[in-house]
Parts: C-alpha cells; structure tokens; sequence
C-alpha cells in the first residue's frame, strides 16, 4: 500500500514538472507569435494574446513588454507606459526583451509624460549600451540643458560630435548655447555647420538671422528669417524677427505687412509672440503716424494683457488725443500736411517765414527768417533753425545737443525745438545757455489756437 502512495506521488510530481517544461517551451513560440501579429498589423489580436499570458503569468515581462509595443501600435501610449514601467522595474534583460530598443522607447515615454529624470536615467545608459550613437549623447545634453545645466549640456554635445562630427543637431545646439552666452562669432560658425550638413532644417536659419541681426547685417538676416518661415514652428517668430530688421532698416510699411502675417499665423491669440507682434505693429503705425491703427493694436493687447511692457502708458499718453483735434493732427497728418502746419506754426508763434522745410524722421526741420516789415530792406536777415518733433516721450537731452550743432553747419543765429511732448530736465538745462528756445506741448496748443489751427 505505501509503495502504491509513493508510486502515486512521484506520477504527479513527474506530470507537474513536465507541464511547467512543456508551458516554459511553449512560452518562446507563443511571444514569438505575439511579436508576429504586431508586425502584420493584427494589433487587437495581440493585444489580447498578450493580455491573455500576463493574466495566467503576471511575471512574464516579455509578455508585459510586447503588450506594450502592441499598445503603442494602437496609439495607447498611457497604457504602453503602465507596461513599460512594469518591465522597466522587474525585468531582467537576458536577451528576451531586446534592452536597446527598449530604453529608447522608454525614455521617449517619460518625456512625454514629464519625468526628465528618468528620461535621462535612460539616455545616460544608452550612451554606454551604445557608445558609437551620437543621437544618445545628444538627447543627454538636450535634457540637461531644458534644467538649465548649460556646461553639462555643452560637454554631451561635444561629445555626440567626437562620436559623429556630421551630426548636425548636435551643431545647432552648440551654436544656440553658445548664441545665448552672446560668443556670436563661434555660434554662426557652428549654426553654418549644421545648414551645410542639412540646409533642410529651416530652423537653423531663424538662429542665423538672429545672429546676423546682433551683427548688424540686417539684409543678410532678413534673407535668413525668410528660409526659416518654411518650418511651421518658427514661421511666427521669424516673420516677428524679419519685421524688426526691416523696422531697423527704416523700411516701416514692409515692416507692417510682416507684423501683419505674423499676427495671422497665430494659433494662440494670448502668446507672447502673437502679443509683441502686435506691439511692434502699433510701433510702426506710431511712426507712421497712424495713431488710430496703433490704439487699435494696444487696446487688443492690453485686453489680453494689462502688464504687457508700456501698454498702459502708451494708452494713457494717446487718450487725450482723441479729446484734441489739434495735436491730433500735429501728428497723425501726411508730411506734406504737417510741413504747411509747421509754417503756419512758425509765423503765429514767432513772426518767421519759410525759406525751406525738409521731413524728417522724427517731424520736419525748417530754416526761417523773420516776417519782413517795412524796413527790411535796412535790417540783416538772421537764419533761424526750427525742429519740430511728432512725439509723445519726452524728448531727451540728445535731440537738444543734435540742434545746437546744426546750429553752426546750417549759418544759423537761433534755434527752436517745438515738440507735441515734453522736454526732460537735462535737455532744459543744456538748452539754458545756448541760443537755444524748448516749445513743448502746452505752448504749441496756445501757438496753434492762434494760428487757427
């Protein structure tokens, strides 16, 4: 009887054991299967064999790990990164689970759901499981450089270029480091690089016009910015950067239209970007004299922000304007307009007539001499030269100290500044003793009544 029990025990101990052999060779075939149907694209049949082995074995990480990649086939990343973590934290890799291709897709999933730390746990790993990628060293710096770690950043882009010197990203993101520590010399250099090695990425150009810009080369910048709209995510700063070139230039109405496009290739109505567009659009039709246009685009901007740089300032300096047809149209009119303004001004305020009026970028400048009387055929004309500034800030000791010098190369006895602003204290004092007269605003508005304007 005990020979039967032993007999009997060792028959299941035999059949358990050759059940665990025949499941532990059939687990290969069925994963190889599994991997099949994600290659053929039979997604929801292998997500469901997957399934299906994970729910009899829980440890089975290579069933974990293709019920992943099955889930990232069917565009699932949030369940594919619950199984990826689970193979991440328990698996052994021996050879079932191929680690390289792995950890790549790892760290793209903690990128994409914000743990950089474990991105770059990933990425430091890859660059030893694959020393000769450059791409790994890269994607360390870029890590490194998104928490602000500029010096670790450069060293692993250096070190992608050791490992491949035509690596181009690797370019680019030496020369935008080296670009933001203001060594523009060394970042054009590297920036050019790159576009030799892929004049297919248009984002380089946009760093390039950039550099050039600081440079002063703004013809050259501005053909750069305009290769650079081709990317879609810069064809908005671009056009904001090519705008300010041309602003630079002095080419105000081109400068318009490409504040214009930037505006209208917004996705965002509340960015920064869409916001200084703005800005430098009202910027312009200020210089421009198109000072409705220019409320227009601060009123937008301060809807959307009230803090937006000096928004708030510039409302409140143009809200008496639209109470004040006079200095109005002091300085909205058309240059022609503004130089017979100007005339009409000089004689009311101060008995001088024309001899001749010039635009200027700021207003107009006129040399005059004084109204003739009866006897002015006995009296030496004197020169006197008038500068009359369309402005709202007050003007500043400079545009005082740029008349006076005018003064002596001109032939002129006398000068007048007549402004629609204000003077600052260090622009009176430098005027005190000169043959200097400051006309600000309060005055112009009198002189301006009585010429009947």
């Amino acid at each position: 009887m005990v020979v039967v029990v032993i007999i009997g025990v060792l028959i299941a101990f035999i059949v358990s054991i050759s059940i665990i052999i025949v499941k532990n060779m059939a687990s290969p075939k069925q994963m190889d299967g599994i991997d099949k149907l994600i290659k053929q694209g039979k997604i929801q049949q292998a997500i469901k064999a997957a399934k299906s082995v994970t729910a009899r074995n829980p440890r089975d990480y290579t069933a974990h790990y293709l019920l992943g990649k099955a889930y990232l086939a069917d565009n699932k990343s949030e369940l594919a990164f619950l199984e990826y973590k689970t193979v991440n934290e328990n698996a052994v890799f021996n050879g079932d689970i191929p680690e390289t291709e792995f950890r790549k897709k790892m760290a793209e999933l903690y990128q994409k759901y914000n743990e950089s730390e474990n991105a770059l746990k990933e990425y430091l790993l890859l660059t030893k499981l694959e020393p000769q990628n450059a791409e790994n060293d890269y994607n360390v710096g870029k890590l490194y450089e998104q928490q602000g770690k500029a010096p670790l950043a450069m060293g692993f882009y250096q070190k992608a270029l050791t490992v491949n010197k035509k690596h181009a990203k690797s370019w680019t993101a030496i020369g935008y480091l080296l670009y933001r520590s203001k060594q523009y010399g060394e970042a054009k250099k590297a920036i050019d690089t790159s576009i030799k090695l892929n004049p297919e990425n248009y984002s380089n150009y946009y760093y390039l016009g950039k550099i050039l810009k600081d440079n002063k080369d703004l013809s050259g910048a501005c053909k750069a910015l305009e290769k650079a709209q081709r990317d879609p995510a810069f064809r908005q700063k671009a056009l904001i950067e090519r705008g300010s070139c041309l602003m630079l230039a002095g080419q105000t109405d081109q400068a318009i239209t490409e504040y214009e496009n930037a505006i209208k290739a917004s996705k965002n109505d509340s960015s920064q970007e869409t916001l200084y567009a703005r800005y430098f659009l009202a910027s312009c039709y200020e210089k421009a004299r198109k000072i409705d246009k220019a409320i227009e685009q601060w009123e937008i901007i301060f809807r959307k922000n009230k803090n937006f740089r000096d928004v708030t300032s510039k409302l409140n300096e143009y809200k008496e304007l639209q109470n004040n047809d006079s200095i109005k149209e002091f300085l909205t009119s058309g240059n022609q307009q503004f130089m017979e303004m100007c005339k009409k001004i000089a004689k009311a305020g101060f008995n001088l007539e024309s001899q001749k009026t010039e635009p200027t970028p700021y207003g107009c400048q006129m040399i005059a001499t004084e109204a003739k009387g009866d006897n002015w055929m006995n009296v030496r004309q004197q020169l006197y030269l008038l500068d009359f500034y369309r402005e709202t800030e007050p003007l500043e000791e400079n545009a005082v100290r740029r008349l006076a010098d005018k003064l002596k190369a001109q032939g002129c006895n006398k000068g007048l500044i007549i402004t629609s602003s204000e003077f600052a204290r260090a622009a009176v004092q430098y005027a005190e003793s000169r043959p200097l007269q400051l006309v600000a605003k309060d005055q112009l508005e009198k002189i301006m009544a009585k010429a009947g304007l």
